[in-house]
């Protein structure tokens, strides 16, 4: 009788010794295990095998820490553009066929299949709408026997994922380069708890960060908590004050030993708004992203984000801290908070802007009522005139 764990859909050619395993995994000359096979192991420990009750041991780098990768093989990460990682239920999917048992298996009129000649379900999925998502996690350090699983912080969520060959992840353009020796990261994946029974994939790899410009450090990596809408578990609206905020580690889940998740079986935890991961480059990871963030509660406040000046901000010689000659980091907004563009309070309460400088925020003819009767002294609106501000929307 076959287990999740061993079951395999053998399909091919050549006397039908290829073979299209299901499952996937993140492949690339740099990883740890790119060139084991189901012989290395008295266990099926290939990099698509799934982990489940393992050992630290076991599930920590899929056991492949005595198969390094080549030196020079490193997966270039990007700053502030994609990096295209090929993931797939077999190596002879992707680019690096030649070094496959089964040689090419790819789909030449779908090389973006996943899993050549097999349903979606083969790599747990009945379809796009049932995809949790997939992450990539970096640990600013240059070896590998000295990173633990607190060390990793996701820097990338990619939520339609595993669904195509080809997956983009998006890099944080503040991203600090990486150690002379480069930085070690992994690939994550929790799948849907409709398509197989539950499990975790790790591969671990040789990164680094090309075209930084930044030198912030990241942030110590928090647990990430259950906080979007659950339908299936009866919660129907985002807790958003129960999230994490900021940098945050994978999810080490099902596993005999180091778990930093304990949610049930058929509620897997996962990459993507459930637990506050957006879709794309997590920009928030960063020291001093956040002016403070609040311990998670039901009812807590949501962090305060820290307010970066515009540089076209006039600003006093005397405004810059004394002593500090560092520079201050720059972020990119989040996702999650995208204000409107209202007027701002320059353009709508000094005179001068609507008269002889034209801001392009407003109309000159609003002026012409709404802003009669408002002195500097007073800031207040004529209300007979009132209804032109609703007016405007």
């Amino acid at each position: 009788m076959y287990t999740s764990t061993t079951l395999f859909a053998f399909i091919g050619a050549l006397a039908g010794i290829g073979s299209v395993s299901g499952h996937s995994a993140f492949f690339h000359p740099s990883m740890w295990g790119f060139n084991v096979t189901d012989k290395d192991y008295p266990y099926d420990n290939r990099p698509v095998a799934p982990l489940r009750d393992y050992t630290f041991q076991q599930w920590w780098f899929h056991n492949h820490l005595d198969h390094p990768p080549n030196p020079g093989d490193v997966f270039e990460l990007p700053a502030g553009k994609a990096a295209t990682a090929e993931i797939a239920c077999n190596k002879g999917a992707t680019s690096f066929f030649a070094s496959s048992e089964g040689g090419d298996i790819r789909e030449p009129n779908n090389p973006n299949n996943v899993c050549p000649n097999s349903e979606s379900i083969a790599y747990h999925t009945h379809g796009i709408d049932d995809l949790e998502g997939c992450a990539l996690a970096i640990a600013y350090k240059d070896d590998v026997n000295q990173v633990q699983p607190e060390d990793f912080t996701i820097f990338s969520v990619n939520q339609t994922c595993v669904w195509t060959r080809f997956t983009d992840f998006s890099v944080p353009a503040a991203m600090p380069p990486c150690p002379a020796g480069g930085c070690i990261c992994a690939f994550f994946w929790i799948h849907s708890p409709k398509a197989g029974g539950e499990e975790n994939y790790m591969n671990g790899f040789k990164c680094n960060v090309t075209g930084s410009t930044s030198t912030v450090p990241l942030a110590k990596p928090q647990v990430a908590r259950r906080c979007g809408s659950d339908v299936e578990n009866g919660k129907l609206q985002d807790v958003p004050g129960n999230c994490t905020y900021g940098a945050k580690q994978p999810f080490y889940w099902l596993q005999a030993e180091r778990n930093n998740v304990f949610e049930g079986e058929h509620s897997p935890p996962v990459y993507n708004d459930l637990y506050n991961f957006l879709d794309g480059a997590q920009n928030d990871i960063f020291e001093g992203f956040y002016e403070s963030i609040p311990d998670p509660a039901p009812n807590a406040p949501l962090p305060v984000q820290r307010q970066v000046s515009s540089p076209s901000t006039e600003t006093s010689p005397t405004s810059s801290p004394s002593g500090s000659s560092s520079p201050q980091p720059t972020f990119l907004p989040s996702k999650a908070c995208k204000p409107k563009k209202f007027p701002s309070s320059n353009a709508g309460l000094q005179r001068r802007s609507f008269e002889e400088e034209s801001t392009g925020v407003l109309p000159r003819s609003w002026t012409g009522g709404a802003i009669l009767g408002m002195t500097r002294r007073s800031r207040r609106l004529n209300p007979r005139e009132s209804w032109r501000l609703w007016d405007m929307w």
